[in-house]
């Protein structure tokens, strides 16, 4: 039986962090929703649905809200931008709140609002891991979360994204919390290229993210896909890094199995420890993030 939205607020406001303000209020089944997903943004809600509309009694209850809402289809082009349904106009652009880290956030943006909210725990353990002296390298960095968290842990951060726009948004958000982009790395252009390249050089980190997207094709026409070559993507990043440096590795790709994932990583980390975590309390529905913190000693 699917529950209200109110009520799956409270529930889920006792799950999630202090000082949280990004999180999932209902996800799909794990609800009652199939296929429904409603993400707290801030002040604004945002509608997620898969080969379906809005459930009647969950929009009503949502446009008595008086709170911006959003839809956004996900059968469709994942780059279109979600559709405002009801509430005020406010401002698309806004900021944000997650475990006291401050996010610039953006309702006009296609693929994501600008974080991704399944990633939180990771978020706040690349926190944990990092401290001053360390160097931690973010790839498909897209706005540069986990290089925030990194930073604030005392890490020196390479932020590593295909595009521009995402690694000004990541400036940005290192601003939002006293941050010095400055003092940080960027670099724009193709994961895999990097990796050859810092390898190469002899340029090492003590942590790496590797949170790729399912399907990629880089300027030279070379394909990637998770299913297929995420044990290359992990070997690549062995090279860059330091002796006893971790790795968090991570994908949403749901052809891919939890026991594919970890052989792939197996294999590419001969000797190394893999621990395998949760999914974030308020996210209740498919296990669907294969994810795995790689530790070599």
């Amino acid at each position: 039986m699917s529950r209200t939205y109110r009520h799956c607020l409270e529930y889920k406001k006792g799950l999630i962090p202090p000082r949280t303000e990004i999180f999932r209020v209902i996800d799909g089944e794990g609800e009652g929703y199939p296929d429904v997903f409603v993400d707290r943004l801030g002040d604004r809600i945002l509608v997620s649905t898969r080969d379906c509309a809005v459930p009647v009694n969950l929009g009503k209850e949502l446009a008595e809200l008086d709170v911006p809402v959003f839809h956004k289809r996900l059968e469709q082009n994942q780059k279109e931008a979600p559709v405002q349904i009801a509430g005020p106009i406010l401002p698309l652009q806004f900021e944000a709140e997650e475990q006291g880290v401050l996010f610039r956030l953006d309702m006009s943006a296609g693929y994501s609002q600008g974080i991704f909210l399944d990633q939180r725990d990771h978020r706040r353990r690349v926190r944990e891991r990092s401290r001053p002296g360390m160097k931690v390298l973010n790839t498909f960095a897209y706005t540069g979360a986990f290089s925030v968290y990194a930073a604030l842990g005392g890490a020196q951060t390479t932020t590593l994204d295909l595009a521009q726009p995402c690694l000004e948004w990541a400036r940005e958000n290192f601003r939002l919390n006293g941050i010095d982009p400055s003092g940080q790395y960027f670099c724009k252009g193709d994961v895999l290229h990097w990796l050859e390249r810092f390898a190469r050089q002899g340029r090492t980190f003590h942590g790496i993210i590797l949170d790729p997207p399912t399907f990629s094709r880089d300027d030279r026409g070379r394909v990637f896909r998770v299913e297929s070559h995420y044990g290359e993507l992990v070997s690549l990043a062995r090279k860059c890094l330091e002796r006893g440096g971790w790795m968090l590795c991570t994908s949403n790709c749901r052809k891919l199995s939890h026991s594919d994932f970890r052989r792939m990583v197996e294999a590419a980390a001969p000797g190394a420890r893999l621990i395998h975590d949760p999914m974030p309390a308020d996210f209740t529905g498919e296990d669907y993030l294969k994810r795995l913190w790689v530790d070599w000693k």
